[in-house]
This record gives C-alpha cells, sequence and structure tokens, in this order.
C-alpha cells in the first residue's frame, strides 16, 4: 500500500505558502519531493529524509511527487498551543488543528448558534481546477465587483493538505481569496471546520465572504462509473448551501477537449451530482457556446430543469478574463486553448455570482 524509500535532498527547487518542493537523490536518480513544513519541519540540502513513493511510481500527474514523511535527524518541535480537532484521523500523519467550531476558537460563540449564510451565493464546483476560472468571472475587468470578499470552502475529496495548491497561494496573494477554509478531514487553510456546514458558516460570519466557492482540494478520485466519483460532493455541498439558507449555484463541469465520451459536453459528473444527489434546487449557469457544441450543452442540462434553475449565462468577454488569470490554467493537463469550454462554463459560474451578490457595503 505504501513504497517507503529514503534519500537525501539535494536541493530545495522552491516554495509556496505551506509547502517545500526539492529535489531528492533516491537510488542514485533525483526526483521531485514535496514537503510540509508543519507537518515534518524544514527539509535542508543534505538531510536524510524518509518518503513516500506511491504516487511517483504510479504516475500520478497532479499528486506525482515523493512525499516527506520525516526528517529522521532532525525532528520539529512539538507543537504549542490550543487545537482539539484532529485531521487524517488515525493516520501515521493526523495532525491537531485548531478549528474555528471548537470550545477554544475564539470563534466558537460566532459559530455555536450560526444557522444562516444570509442567502450568500455559494458557487459549487466538481474540480479544484475550476476555483480560479470561477474567480475570474467574479472578478472580470468589465461586468465583475472587484470589491466582493470570497472564501475557497476546500472540500475533502482531493488533496487532504490545502498547502498543496499553488493556485490557492498565490490567489490570496493577489488578493482574489479573503481566505480559504479547510473541512472535514482536509487540513491546512486560513480556518478548520468540522463540516462542509461550519465551513460554509465560518466562511459568510469569521471571513466575511460576500461569495463562497466550494470545491474538493487538486486530485479528485473517479473509476468511471456512475457513482465512483468523489464529486458527488458537489451534489452534498448544494444541500448544504440550501440547508443554511444561502444561494447556490451550480456550475456545470463541461468539456470539449476530454477524450472520455462520458466527460463531453455536460460531464456525468455533473448530472448525477446535481441531477441525483442535490435535493434543493440551485441556480445552474448554462454557457451560452456557440455552434453545435453549445446546442449539445443545452440539451444535456435540460433534465435538470426538474428540480433547478438553468440560466443562461453569455460568455463575451470572458476568454480575456481568463488569458488574463493570475495562476496558470489548467485541468486534466489542458490548458486555456486546450479546453476552452470547460474554462468558460466555470468563469460564467463566477460572473452569475457576481451578479448575484449583494452590493457591498
Amino acid at each position: 500500500m505504501i513504497r517507503w524509500r529514503k534519500g537525501e535532498v539535494v536541493e530545495i527547487r522552491r516554495e509556496w505558502d505551506g509547502a517545500v518542493e526539492l529535489q531528492v537523490s533516491l537510488s542514485g536518480q533525483e526526483v521531485r519531493a514535496l514537503a510540509y513544513p508543519a507537518l515534518v519541519g524544514r527539509p535542508e540540502p543534505g538531510d536524510t529524509v524518509l518518503l513516500n513513493t506511491t504516487a511517483l511510481a504510479m504516475g500520478l500527474g497532479t499528486g506525482g511527487y515523493a512525499m516527506v514523511v520525516a526528517v529522521p535527524d532532525r525532528l520539529p518541535p512539538d507543537p504549542e498551543g490550543p487545537g482539539h480537532l484532529v485531521k487524517a484521523r488515525y493516520t501515521p500523519l493526523q495532525a491537531t488543528v485548531l478549528g474555528a467550531d471548537e470550545q477554544d476558537s475564539p470563534h466558537h460563540e460566532t459559530l455555536r448558534e450560526a444557522d444562516s449564510l444570509d442567502g450568500m451565493p455559494v458557487v459549487v464546483a466538481d474540480l479544484h481546477s475550476a476555483l480560479a476560472p470561477v474567480l475570474c468571472g467574479l472578478f472580470e475587468p468589465t461586468g465583475g465587483r472587484p470589491a466582493l470578499r470570497v472564501a475557497y470552502v476546500m472540500q475533502d475529496g482531493g488533496a487532504l493538505p490545502a498547502w498543496f495548491s499553488m493556485s490557492c497561494a498565490r490567489l490570496r496573494e493577489v488578493g482574489w481569496l479573503a481566505g480559504v477554509v479547510t473541512v472535514g478531514q482536509a487540513f491546512g487553510g486560513d480556518v478548520e471546520t468540522v463540516t462542509t456546514h461550519t465551513g460554509l458558516l465560518a466562511a459568510r460570519h469569521v471571513l466575511g465572504a460576500d461569495v463562497a466557492i466550494v470545491a474538493q482540494g487538486p486530485g479528485n478520485l473517479g473509476t468511471g462509473t456512475r457513482w465512483g466519483f468523489s464529486g458527488v460532493s458537489a451534489g452534498e455541498a448544494v444541500n448544504a448551501v440550501s440547508v443554511l439558507s444561502g444561494r447556490p449555484v451550480a456550475a456545470l463541469r463541461v468539456s470539449e477537449g476530454d477524450a472520455r465520451e462520458r466527460h463531453v459536453g455536460v460531464s456525468h459528473h455533473s448530472l448525477t451530482a446535481y441531477g441525483r444527489v442535490a435535493l434543493a434546487p440551485a441556480v445552474v449557469p448554462v454557457p451560452e457556446l456557440p455552434g453545435e457544441f453549445g446546442a449539445r450543452v443545452a440539451e444535456q442540462v435540460r433534465p435538470l430543469a426538474d428540480r433547478h434553475e438553468l440560466v443562461s449565462v453569455p460568455v463575451d468577454g470572458l476568454r480575456e478574463a481568463l488569458a488574463a488569470s493570475p495562476v496558470r490554467l489548467s485541468t486534466m493537463g489542458r490548458g486555456l486553448d486546450g479546453d476552452l469550454a470547460y474554462f468558460l462554463a466555470s468563469a460564467a459560474a463566477g460572473r452569475l455570482a457576481a451578479a448575484m451578490a449583494a452590493p457591498a457595503s
């Protein structure tokens, strides 16, 4: 189940908030490795590191790193301070964090009786790669809302550490994200919570968000079956937003570049998550894509109208907004030119959410 190796750090390649990318010598060859200093300390050149090389051996695109499990000759100091939430529970790297909703938190009283999102629009998406294009739609120069405060609620269907996402680090840096809330078993956000429900409430009442975006972390899991994919959590998020008196905006996963038929046009992930799992109504932004492909998307999404409100969203100007993204846009290895429809559909959800958001005070 785990491939264990020992290696020696050759150099530090780069680092971003919460993560350090290393070059490690391993059995005569050099490989990329990733360390989370908050968990294992900060490795330095010359250090021996204990590695989990499973993802590297499997050739995973998103997670194709050797993961640093420990720096055995230089262990980090014991953590100090409050925090009783255990994330990645009962794994060798279970970590204790301070949850916004736990009793020792300064936000406990705020969240103890919190029960409403006050009509806040919440964009729900299948993949982490939708985060940046949704924000491009929210902040587009011609019709967006640059004064909006936006929080990202990261579910635990993909990467558990929010630190894995270079996009999150950059989007916070440029001011497009007021903060990241990690929920469930995910950890490493600016705010930690137990459930998607308290994560949404924390986005609103702790981070002061006008709009929230809910999606799993990088590296979703799918099996090619109707129900066996981590994106079913998108439907569950729609239900949570509705229960908390928010306004769910169900972003469609659309692709013209995916070689897999089940994802061409409107992905079966969206049709299952919103058509079967989501029991509460949502607003579904339908991008006005041109030609036969656009007609295909409109036809595929039609059955969702039985429960949800389908809203046509023009995409004029969105390509330019996407091209100006502060982070590199990529989904399943495809960039903007390789799958424009995917990014336009995500940006259309952001454009609609911006129109739905209450005026900034």
